[in-house]
């Protein structure tokens, strides 16, 4: 047996239902400033990569949330990497702070210059991408924000062989209602190139 909730259903909610089901979701923790300079800090797992080469990267703004307006108005982001030992500062920071508090200032979240863009990055998160507005779209009761990547920051610690290792990132995830994904399980498998080489 299965159960199909239909979405045009008024008494089926598919945010609650995409969110236990698209899972796990890496967590964008954006750093943005408005126009006027305040800072503002908070987490987003509707992310992925959009695009190779450029590099483009977008999360979704559900509303219209002070990261959307900041990045609006200025144009510039940093994601900065959810870990494990930040997930109650991560966590913290969704709260509903007015968009003339700076989040990280009220939770004692140590910030940084950014490279490339005005934006600070987290001090404490191991890898951040610094971005510049490529692009928004409306999307019913959403906004889908792209953003051209123009640096991207790692610890040296974190990085092995030159590349960021997962055991350094420890990262975060965002699963269903108040679940979080902590650092997976990970396992190396060689992907085949041609039909040939499956074994």
């Amino acid at each position: 047996m299965r159960t199909v909730f239909r979405c045009d259903d008024p008494d089926v909610n598919p945010y609650r239902l995409l969110t236990a089901v698209v899972v796990p979701r890496p967590i964008a923790w954006i750093s943005t400033l408005d126009a006027a300079g305040v800072g503002n800090l908070a987490p987003h797992s509707f992310f992925s990569v959009a695009c190779a080469t450029p590099p483009i990267v977008s999360f979704t703004s559900v509303g219209d949330k002070d990261t959307l307006a900041n990045v609006l108005a200025t144009g510039e982001f940093v994601v900065n990497l959810a870990t494990r030992p930040m997930m109650d500062q991560v966590n913290n920071s969704s709260a509903r702070f007015g968009p003339e508090v700076d989040e990280a200032a009220a939770l004692g979240i140590a910030l940084e210059p950014s490279a490339t863009v005005a934006p600070p990055r987290v001090t404490d998160s191991p890898a951040s991408l610094e971005c510049r507005l490529h692009s928004t779209h409306r999307l019913g009761d959403s906004t889908l924000v792209l953003g051209t990547v123009l640096a991207i920051t790692v610890d040296d610690e974190a990085l092995v062989d030159g590349r960021p290792a997962m055991e350094h990132l420890q990262p975060l995830s965002r699963l269903g209602g108040d679940e979080w994904g902590l650092p997976p399980e990970v396992v190396a498998v060689r992907r085949p190139q041609r039909p040939e080489d499956i074994v």
